[in-house]
């Protein structure tokens, strides 16, 4: 009889007493735990003691990149949240990408890679023209296409194109006019300006000074365009002895030209036309 008795479950009331006791007992250990950890993380033995930079560094300066970044990373070499300190060292200028790894026991490395920049850019207010004079700051367009700030007196070369083009668009201008000036290295030239309206219309400025103004259309349109014009155009320059001030593509069956001292206008003769 007392076998059976001891045989027997636990009420339910006792049965949740115990599973909230357990549980309790469970929280109360990890916040303990938590809590040693954390206090463990934040020792000195654990504090960053070097950064060690490696990569493209012509632009900044180990010891600059150092003073620019370290003081906003947080943590120690436990707690250090990487992304964070990846983004601390990304804003710093000319910096386009970085890799932050701990080294044990109190290290970090930090391997960069800086922007090439490839152009000028100006971004172009929504439905403004292609030759619309309406822009904003002039920033910088890398080799990828990608916008960044910088201070423009440290760009070494002063040939670089300007591209001013509605926002978002300047991966495709950088392509569009890479392609354009292998055309235009056929006219001993180089493309000074590419526009691009916010209605998708192509406008060049060539270094000598001429406008050529390529439409709309797909690029291999623009680009089909542009080859015709190239590969005429010297012919007609050279018939006339003189050069081209601009050039208009938009016309289906041809192309429309202003020459320097070229014009399709009777000149009235000297002194005025004689009465009767």
């Amino acid at each position: 009889m007392r076998a059976a008795q001891a045989q027997q479950p636990l009420p339910p009331d006792i049965r949740l007493m115990n599973g909230v006791t357990a549980l309790l007992l469970l929280g109360l250990a990890a916040a303990v735990l938590t809590l040693a950890l954390q206090r463990l993380m934040r020792q000195p033995v654990f504090a960053i003691r070097a950064v060690q930079v490696e990569g493209e560094v012509s632009r900044n300066s180990a010891a600059s990149l150092r003073a620019n970044a370290v003081p906003r990373l947080a943590g120690s070499f436990l707690s250090m949240n990487l992304q964070q300190a990846r983004a601390a060292f990304e804003a710093v200028p000319w910096v386009r990408h970085a890799v932050v790894q701990r080294v044990w026991p109190n290290r970090l490395k930090v391997s960069l890679e800086e922007h090439k920049p490839a152009a000028y850019w100006e971004t172009k207010p929504e439905g403004a023209d292609a030759d619309s004079d309406a822009t904003v700051e002039r920033l910088l367009v890398n080799s990828f296409g990608e916008v960044f700030q910088a201070n423009l007196g440290d760009v070494e070369d002063e040939d670089l194109p300007l591209l001013s083009g509605p926002a978002h668009a300047s991966a495709h201008m950088l392509k569009l006019w890479q392609q354009l000036q292998t055309q235009t290295a056929r006219l001993d030239d180089s493309i000074e300006r590419l526009d691009l309206s916010g209605r998708g219309s192509w406008r060049i400025t060539l270094a000598k000074g001429s406008h050529i103004e390529l439409g709309r259309g797909s690029d291999a349109e623009v680009l089909a365009r542009y080859g015709q014009f190239v590969a005429s155009i010297q012919q007609i320059t050279s018939r006339y002895k003189t050069d081209l001030l601009s050039a208009d593509l938009r016309h289906g069956d041809g192309y429309a030209l202003r020459l320097r001292g070229v014009s399709t206008t009777p000149t009235p003769p000297k002194g005025g036309a004689k009465k009767n």
